[in-house]
């Protein structure tokens, strides 16, 4: 095989390079390894979104927080590629702080198994209270918090 070697001029930065013919005619896209697929008379790019990251109900009201109030810092979250990340870990500590939350106010509290056998409404109101409480602690110090980042 007889590779044929050909002057190509780049256009962006104004210079000639000596290329074989086969990687002149390869778009930077092909160089890199992607691939096209043909719809009708076009050539289209086979695109895949980024994997991401499931970042659950805390990692989505964190978002909603930055993209409307903090939009500086979700910016540069977007753009460094660490917002999934960042989401998904918010995720993971506000799941963790409400479990032990909750677990620290009912013991607190003396809500205890005996009482969810004897009163089961009175059980189930207080621990919604607790919840509730801890479910706003959360979203203040890690949701809402100005030093997470």
């Amino acid at each position: 095989m007889v590779l044929k070697v050909v002057e190509t001029v780049d256009t962006v930065y104004c210079r000639k390079s000596k290329q074989t013919e086969e990687s002149a005619m390869k778009s930077l896209f092909e160089e890199l390894g992607g691939i096209y697929h043909q719809e009708g008379d076009y050539f289209l790019p086979d695109l895949l979104p980024p994997d991401s990251i499931s970042v659950g109900i805390w990692g989505q009201r964190r978002k909603h927080y930055l993209k409307t109030q903090r939009e500086p810092v979700y910016a540069a979250l977007l753009l460094g590629g660490k917002l999934d990340s960042h989401l998904s870990e918010v995720g993971a500590q506000a799941e963790a702080m409400l479990f032990q939350l909750v677990k620290q106010m009912a013991e607190q509290e003396g809500i205890t198994e005996q009482l969810k056998a004897d009163n089961q409404m009175e059980w189930v109101g207080q621990m919604n209270s607790i919840r509730n409480r801890a479910e706003e602690i959360i979203l203040q110090e890690l949701i809402y918090g100005e030093d997470v980042v």
